[in-house]
């Protein structure tokens, strides 16, 4: 462990305790430590683990979940220590020699002079933010830890004299009590708005400061001279939210949700865009004799003075004879008016702004002040041009059948349901915003389980009835191929849309640009891992192909969850492991959860997510890469379809089996997982037990739980033992960046499985021969990952990674023995209630513990 890290960790480990012994005494510290080294002791094979489980077991339950909310706490410090070494790490690789490996720089200079234009022309990244409940910690929580995190960069500078160190620390303690005396469960699920508030928070905090900087960062490696000369780079990130507008089995989402989430988002918006445009205007100080202003600004000057005089005069007596200041700070009253709905003095749109900066712009550069014309006036003309008015377009999302039962309502005449009143009441409100803040505010509409054409026609139709004044909304209907078989048929849905005259239409308006929505996680929970990840780069390859044949500017649209069961992974490496000609510069991606908090939480690590991703796409779609994964996969792909077979065919004798949902049921927390209270929406779609209308996150999180880590590895190892030999899998996995990825993806995912505790889950359901099922696949999957990888151990490549996961291990062990403990009490039938409460509240603790610990929840 780096010596800065375990600095870190020694601190405010050693802080939680000494806020564990002012809280519950020594005792207590001495409880969580016999843990402690119970488990670590275990973990070396010095002590069985059923002593490990007489500790827990011989605790009273009060004790027992301040045991657990003690470890929870502890994931929570070190979780940010490890944030902070990364950000350590790199600033300390940025030593401006060579450009940071993965970066933007790097994959300008990779790429060459002579391509990077013309891939720059067609560069779109468009992280689309969600909220499917996989944040398993509470904002209360999240916002203390981020107040525990700028206490430790504080005292981490260098600067820091004795005194501000001491007084530093004495915060610290200070909010690790608080966080340590904060509930982390949380008492009422949270709704639609609250959820658009907890994203406000990444938007306030990172987005609107980063966004600038990255575009800094490749104007930088495109040309020297950046800040000096007009930007050679164009804003190419495009940000988008399902929140408060995915109403997909949701039924807390209505028409008035997704109006008053847009408020909300444009509210955050403008207050950011007017306190920039304040504060550039305030410091853009240069008198008329040294920067004399263009006609052009003289002239809107004149115009403001003549529609708002006595503002105007009071700018002026402010900042007399500096007319680009006077210019900049009347933008600004102009944008908190367009926030108050100040008609007469607030912009209509985003453009008439961008007019206004360009102005002053062109006239410093007229009058020679150029830095003061590119430097931080230009970060503020892209932060307009990237958010506008409305911060993220919001987009909606229904299910096929709930579409296709309004629209037989409304062919029969007669009184119309609540649901299908709603569903009009949501296209009506698309047209309102689309009226308030521009049509790219909100015009994409995904239909979840598209089947065929018919269901994109179903939701053009519902928007004629639901035209106010004979208008409807513009629409972008974009299907969602979720299910093995949907996937199979979408090119043909997509012939079927070309047929269609709305969509001939929005081609024509949008130079024949297309979306298609691939669901990463129900293909996954269908088909298994394996099948899955195999059969969405066919997918690709396909709609790629038929793109090329229609004259279509594809964008696939990727529904990846954050879980390695669901599409999850470094994204970096997901985008080199598209199929080729599927990614064209162009890389749409869901933003889900905890994933959310840990890639945009910081600025720094922010920054390098989205260069990473950047840079992927760009070097994903030069002729090179694209060809070499072309000869890899036509090389493999008999070996390919052999393992899916094999795997798939061990899946589903699985989840297919007898009796598994009740099995799985019981050897999982999954009925109880609903009381961390993640999300607005129902875990399941329908209010059957079945196993196909449980949602994915539900069941990736109670694998998760168990330790087992089912769906981010099961079937794999019987889908390699059907390969010919190990030679061909080696060769697949050093030249198939899809092959390599999925083998990556399963050993971490096995890394973060425990057999020892996973059995323990097992046994609870009395079925051995499905747990034995289960074990069997693990060895023999872990068995060829490494034979495969050539690794000696899980993650051998990958220290860091490596590191953590053994560090963290044995701390979540203690967290899973608390569970475990909760959950055979509760299989074993408690009749009190009070009793049956406490013990759920102990189950949710350690819950929300391992989730800390390991990172992941669904």
């Amino acid at each position: 462990m780096p010596e800065p890290l375990r600095a870190d960790v020694r601190l405010l480990g050693s802080l939680l305790g000494q806020v564990l012994v002012e809280y519950g005494g020594q005792d207590l510290l001495d409880d969580v430590e016999a843990l402690r080294h119970a488990v670590i002791a275990a973990r070396r094979d010095e002590k069985d683990v059923d002593d490990v489980a007489a500790i827990v077991s011989g605790w009273p339950l009060d004790r027992a979940e301040l045991v657990a909310r003690a470890f929870t706490v502890y994931f929570h410090l070190t979780n940010l220590a490890e944030e902070h070494q990364r950000i350590r790490t790199l600033r300390e690789r940025d030593t401006g020699e060579e450009p940071l490996r993965e970066s933007v720089a790097d994959a300008v200079r990779r790429i060459g002079d002579e391509r990077i234009g013309r891939l720059l022309d067609d560069l779109e990244l468009h992280p689309v933010l969600t909220a499917h409940p996989t944040e398993a910690r509470r904002r209360a929580v999240v916002t203390a830890i981020l107040r525990i995190s700028a206490l430790l960069r504080e005292l981490n500078d260098p600067r820091a004299g004795s005194g501000e160190r001491e007084e530093i620390t004495r915060r610290l303690l200070e909010e690790i009590d608080l966080l340590w005396r904060t509930s982390p469960l949380r008492r009422t699920k949270p709704d639609p708005l609250d959820e658009v508030r907890t994203a406000m928070a990444i938007f306030d905090e990172t987005l609107f400061r980063v966004v600038p900087t990255i575009y800094r960062s490749l104007d930088t490696a495109l040309a020297p001279g950046t800040g000096a000369r007009p930007p050679l780079a164009r804003p190419y990130l495009r940000f988008g939210s399902w929140i408060g507008g995915d109403r997909d089995g949701n039924p807390y989402v209505t028409a008035q949700i997704t109006r008053e989430a847009i408020g909300v988002q444009a509210d955050h918006v403008l207050r950011a865009l007017g306190a920039a445009c304040t504060r550039v205007g305030r410091t853009l100080t240069p008198n008329e004799g040294t920067t004399p202003a263009s006609a052009a600004l003289r002239g809107a000057l004149a115009g403001a003075r003549a529609s708002q005089p006595d503002l105007i005069a009071d700018i002026g007596k402010r900042s007399p004879g500096e007319p680009h200041r006077q210019l900049l700070l009347y933008a600004a009253e102009r944008i908190e008016a367009t926030r108050k709905r100040n008609a007469d003095l607030g912009y209509r749109a985003p453009a008439d702004l961008l007019a206004d900066l360009r102005i002053v712009q062109d006239s410093l550069v007229e009058a020679g002040a150029v830095r003061q014309a590119y430097g931080e006036l230009q970060h503020l003309i892209w932060q307009v041009e990237t958010f506008g008015f409305h911060l993220a377009e919001l987009e909606v999302r229904q299910h096929s059948g709930v579409h296709e039962q309004a629209l037989a309502e409304i062919r029969a005449g007669g009184e119309l349901s609540e649901q299908t009143e709603e569903v009009l009441d949501t296209l009506r409100v698309i047209a309102w915003v689309q009226e308030r803040f521009g049509i790219d505010a909100c015009r994409r509409y995904v239909i979840s389980f598209t089947r065929t054409a018919d269901d994109i026609a179903t939701v053009y139709e519902l928007a004629e009835h639901a035209a106010v004044g004979g208008k409807p909304p513009v629409l972008d209907v974009v299907p969602l191929f979720e299910t093995g078989e949907d996937l199979d048929r979408s090119p043909a849905v997509l012939d079927g849309m070309l047929r269609l005259a709305p969509v001939r239409r929005r081609l024509l308006e949008t130079g024949r640009r297309l979306e298609v929505m691939l669901g990463y996680s129900d293909s996954a929970k269908q088909l298994g891992p394996t099948t899955a990840t195999l059969k969405l780069y066919d997918t690709q390859a396909a709609l790629a192909s038929w793109a090329a044949r229609h004259d279509i500017r594809l964008t696939l649209f990727h529904g990846r969850g954050g879980a390695l069961g669901r599409g999850g992974g470094p994204a970096n490496r997901a985008v080199l492991a598209q199929a080729p000609g599927s990614v064209a510069g162009r890389f749409k991606v869901t933003e889900q959860g905890e994933v959310i908090f840990a890639r945009y939480g910081h600025k720094e690590i922010a920054r390098r997510h989205v260069e990473q991703v950047t840079s992927a796409v760009l070097l994903a779609s030069t002729p090179g890469i694209e060809e070499r994964a072309l000869e890899a996969a036509e090389r493999f792909r008999p070996l390919a379809d052999r393992i899916s077979a094999a795997a798939e065919q061990t899946y589903r004798s699985l989840v297919e089996a007898e009796g598994f949902a009740d099995w799985f049921a019981r050897v999982s927390p999954l009925h109880e997982i609903g009381g961390l209270r993640l999300g607005s929406r129902p875990s399941r779609r329908k209010a059957t037990a079945s196993l196909e209308d449980l949602r994915a996150i539900p069941w990736v999180f109670s694998w998760t739980q168990t330790r087992v880590n089912l769906p981010g590895w099961y079937g794999l190892g019987s889908g390699l033992a059907a390969a010919d030999g190990m030679d061909e899998l080696r060769e697949a996995y050093a030249s198939w960046p899809l092959f390599a990825a999925l083998l990556d993806n399963a050993e971490m995912s096995l890394a973060k499985t425990d057999r020892a505790i996973a059995e323990r889950y097992l046994a609870l359901g009395d079925r051995p021969d499905l747990a034995a099922a289960v074990l069997a696949e693990y060895d023999q999957t872990r068995s060829l990952v490494l034979q495969v990888t050539g690794h000696t151990r899980l993650l051998e490549d990958r220290n860091v990674l490596s590191r953590a996961v053994e560090l963290r291990n044995p701390y979540v062990d203690a967290l899973s023995h608390l569970q475990l403990r909760a959950l055979q009490e509760l299989r074993a039938g408690i009749e009190d209630d009070a009793q049956r409460a406490k013990v759920e509240d102990l189950l949710l603790l350690a819950a929300a513990g391992v989730a800390a610990g390991l990172q992941n929840t669904g």
